[in-house]
């Protein structure tokens, strides 16, 4: 790992997904701590337990987010004995500079997508929205030869729940919910990073995303996947429905699971 550098501008230190992550950890830190005993903010060694990264590779990003003017050190000394404690806090307006990068990244995927869609039309007719989501996914998304359609809710839901970490990828943050005995995941998308694309061209963002979520599904055994979009709910959110159409088998609590022959 190469020594952080100080001539990184914000824009430039943002480009990683890590540092944009470590960065939203300590503003939420900061914005809901109501101790007035303790210094706001968090050490690196907190701050790599909240994310679920090694502390050597927290405090290299931390270094080039205080080198670029996003986050701040302090030592803090608890008590008159021990080492200070070194506290980061972010610098006020640094959010801002997160959600430009986040926008950024987001738009450099939809430009990569449609690129690639037209790129795939020469001499041919041009895919749909929805295909071309679905092509960036059968392209980009791993996937698992070996899964076959999920036959338990448990398994069901753990495949949405790697269909998220490609909408994350996206710049969402989704909320779920489940019904209909977990054959059924409901999810609110807040603050798409396409808003003023979906404004004036709903049914193409719509169709991307619907694209993408059945690519996604595809490449983790679940062909057979239905998916319903609400545009829209709130003015910044819209809720996706994602069903599987394959027939749980019954299976009585406490009883071995049996694959069909």
């Amino acid at each position: 790992m190469s020594a952080p550098t100080d001539d990184l501008g914000p824009a430039a230190v943002l480009a990683s997904p890590v540092r944009r992550r470590l960065l939203d950890t300590l503003a939420h830190a900061t914005a809901t701590s109501h101790d007035l005993t303790t210094p706001v903010g968090l050490t690196a060694a907190e701050l790599a337990e909240h994310v679920g990264l090694h502390l050597t590779t927290v405090r290299f990003h931390l270094d080039q987010l205080v080198a670029a003017g996003l986050v701040e050190a302090s030592f803090h000394r608890s008590g008159s004995a021990g080492r200070p404690r070194k506290i980061y806090a972010p610098v006020q307006g640094s959010l801002a500079e997160v959600d430009v990068a986040g926008e950024a990244d987001a738009l450099r995927l939809l430009s990569s997508l449609l690129a690639g869609a037209f790129a795939d039309s020469s001499g041919g007719a041009t895919p749909t929205p929805l295909e071309a989501g679905r092509r960036w996914a059968v392209e980009h998304v791993p996937a698992d030869p070996a899964s076959t359609p999920a036959r338990t809710p448990g398994q069901w839901l753990s495949k949405v729940g790697r269909m998220l970490d490609v909408l994350h990828v996206w710049g969402y943050t989704p909320e779920m919910s489940t019904s209909d005995g977990g054959r059924t995941a409901r999810l609110v998308l807040k603050d798409c990073p396409f808003l003023a694309l979906a404004v004036d061209n709903p049914a193409v963002v719509c169709g991307i995303h619907r694209g993408l979520i059945t690519g996604s599904m595809e490449q983790f055994g679940e062909p057979d996947t239905e998916i319903g979009l609400e545009p829209f709910v709130g003015p910044a959110t819209c809720v996706a429905h994602v069903s599987t159409r394959t027939p749980f088998r019954d299976k009585t609590p406490g009883t071995a699971t049996k694959e069909p022959a």
